[in-house]
């Protein structure tokens, strides 16, 4: 029959034999017992468990009165008119229980709240579809997860140019805390080289983006509004063309040291110097020194242009660049 024999080591001089090992411990030596193996498995599962996620409120009285006036602030009439949602609200209001941002999941099938449709949500707020020309219907105000901001900021991106999701009811106006590096990013310019990227010129076409606050605390958390521009849709950026624009963007700005002309022809032989031309844009300009406005006018033109047949979109390169973002 086999016993189960607790170990032991025995911390002592150089030299001592195994013989002298009871001995020596008995006067000076340390003996550390080796725990049993189901609590050696429990002490690793809980040093290797992930800590639960970091949760932030506006809790505080005063901050909430700045972030409101903030909010508020020269709307006029068109504040009062709208319908104000707050992600995590407290018990003083009706509450709705959805997580705003696990709205539309990939997965299709049923599911259990906090995640939802938003065509549920809207219905249960009573709000119908608007024209996208007319007023903001909706004013969201929340805080971004700091570890799916990223993730977030592409999906509401992606959402947006297509009119999908929450934007299939108008131009719904954000207004949400994220951390100071991607409020950075979203504004960024061509002479801020390392965090202009595709990410800054979809935003910056798309919304109107202001920074309404900055908390010296909590790692600099901003304060973004994010409205939707009225004038974003035009005959030649649609939402059935706006993915192209965003694979464009996308493309370009994956290197951004490369060479704009050289990129246009790949995509439709000698055609780059002719664009170029008509944009009144340098021919030995770099895909990262290109403005926002610049590449929307740049794939207007593209589209208004026989030369491209937007083969382009299904090479490796593009198809691996669409990949790699998770929404």
């Amino acid at each position: 029959m086999l016993k189960a024999v607790a170990a032991a080591v025995v911390l002592g001089p150089p030299g001592l034999s195994r013989r002298g090992l009871a001995d020596g411990c008995r006067g000076w030596g340390k003996v550390l017992e080796i725990p049993a193996a189901a609590d050696t498995a429990r002490l690793v599962a809980e040093k290797v468990r992930a800590p639960p996620p970091l949760r932030r409120f506006v809790a505080c009285p005063e901050l909430a009165r700045r972030v409101a006036s903030r909010l508020g602030n020269g709307r006029g009439s068109d504040w009062e008119e709208a319908l104000l949602v707050e992600c995590e609200p407290d018990g003083r209001l009706e509450v709705v229980h959805c997580d705003f941002f696990r709205l539309d999941p990939m997965n299709s099938g049923s599911m259990k709240s906090p995640v939802m449709y938003s065509e549920k949500l809207f219905e249960n707020l009573g709000i119908p579809a608007t024209a996208w020309t007319a007023g903001v219907p909706l004013k969201v105000v929340g805080i971004v997860p700091q570890k799916r901001e990223r993730n977030i900021l592409w999906k509401l991106i992606y959402s947006l140019y297509e009119r999908s999701s929450i934007y299939k009811y108008g131009r719904i106006e954000l207004n949400l805390f994220v951390s100071e590096k991607e409020y950075k990013t979203l504004v960024a310019k061509p002479e801020e080289i390392r965090i202009y990227q595709a990410l800054s010129v979809l935003w910056q076409t798309a919304c109107d983006i202001q920074l309404l606050h900055m908390l010296l605390q909590n790692d600099h958390l901003c304060l973004v509004r994010m409205t939707p521009r009225k004038d974003l849709f035009t005959d030649n950026l649609t939402t059935v063309n706006s993915n192209i624009f965003i694979v464009m963007v996308k493309q370009c700005l994956a290197k951004g040291k490369t060479k704009l002309i050289d990129k246009l022809n790949l995509w439709s032989c000698e055609s780059g110097k002719k664009l170029l031309r008509q944009l009144e844009i340098p021919e030995n300009i770099t895909t990262g020194s290109l403005y926002p406005e610049q590449y929307r006018c740049l794939f207007e033109l593209m589209e208004q242009s026989n030369e491209f047949d937007q083969s382009w979109l299904y090479d490796d390169d593009c198809l691996e660049d669409n990949m790699g973002i998770n929404i």
